[in-house]
């Protein structure tokens, strides 16, 4: 093949094994969105559709093919049906990029960035195949990139071009970029953070419960390594700290092993129990699962 046509690099983002598999998938909303085009997914707004919402009083000029003739039979009052409208999805990837992310320890093929770059890639193929929007947020200690969603095929492009060359990066601050991006979301629809979650407990649910607050639906995938949910490391072994914060360790892992696996228990519950609260998703992704593997796991658990 020559040059000229050759394909973007970015593309590799995309495998046709992934897109083969996600061919048939589709994404349903569970809360109600705000969108432009009449689809699958229910609005907040009540116009013409099959779900029914309530009634309300007939005003002249309003169409007299929906006027409930039962109830007007029964208390003599003109009334309207009014019904649920549908919409279609506006989703927001946010990616996290700090420091941490880096790592891929040795039972993975990709780092976690790596892993969440193929994970987003394969979400915004979803949404904008099926007619809804995607957009992308990516950050470390402060907000990288902001594409807001759109759903022309182009978009798909437009992320990919934005994922291929982001690599970890510093420190990060995900409760206080998370609540940056909850206020900069302009409608309530669908966000997906994929991180590792690397962050005080506390500040994450408060962010979380930020999205929440306005009306999104929250899907987080929660990254984490082999080595970092199993800590099998046996003999004195130097830690690095990949954002920079500490400087390195050298520890005897078995004799934090217990200590430190019962950390990531609680820190684990304690994230997954906020995200039960709110009706959020919480998807737990060891990054040596293949990225088709975890999707389509997740798509099947959803519906």
């Amino acid at each position: 093949m020559s040059d000229d046509l050759k394909l973007p690099d970015c593309l590799s983002l995309l495998s046709e094994e992934t897109m083969g598999a996600l061919r048939r998938i589709e994404w349903q909303a569970r809360k109600r969105k705000q969108g432009t085009l009449t689809g699958r997914h229910s609005s907040p707004d009540k116009g013409a559709s099959v779900e029914f919402a309530e009634h309300r009083e007939y005003a002249p000029g309003d169409d007299t093919r929906n006027l409930d003739w039962r109830v007007m039979a029964k208390s003599d009052r003109n009334v309207i049906r009014q019904y649920i409208e549908e919409t279609n999805l506006r989703a927001t990837l946010a990616v996290d990029l700090s420091g941490s992310m880096g790592y891929q320890g040795d039972q993975a093929e990709l780092s976690k960035v790596d892993y969440a770059k193929q994970l987003a890639a394969a979400l915004a193929y979803i949404f904008v195949k099926q007619g809804d929007g995607a957009g992308l947020v990516t950050f470390d200690s402060s907000v990288k990139t902001f594409l807001r969603s759109g759903s022309r095929p182009s978009q798909v492009r437009q992320i990919l071009e934005e994922l291929y060359p982001a690599e970890a990066g510093s420190d990060t601050d995900l409760g206080g970029v998370l609540h940056e991006v909850a206020e900069r979301i302009p409608r309530r629809g669908l966000v997906v953070l994929v991180s590792d979650l690397f962050d005080e407990p506390d500040k994450i649910v408060e962010a979380l419960h930020h999205f929440d607050y306005r009306q999104h639906e929250l899907v987080v995938f929660h990254l984490l390594a082999e080595e970092e949910l199993t800590f099998p490391f046996k003999k004195f072994q130097r830690f690095k700290d990949l954002e920079g914060v500490e400087e390195m360790l050298r520890i005897d892992p078995q004799a934090v092993r217990a200590a430190y696996l019962e950390r990531l228990r609680a820190f684990v519950k304690r994230i997954e129990s906020a995200c039960g609260k709110m009706r959020a998703d919480y998807v737990a992704v060891n990054t040596k699962t293949p990225v088709r593997d975890t999707l389509l796991e997740y798509f099947g658990g959803r519906r």
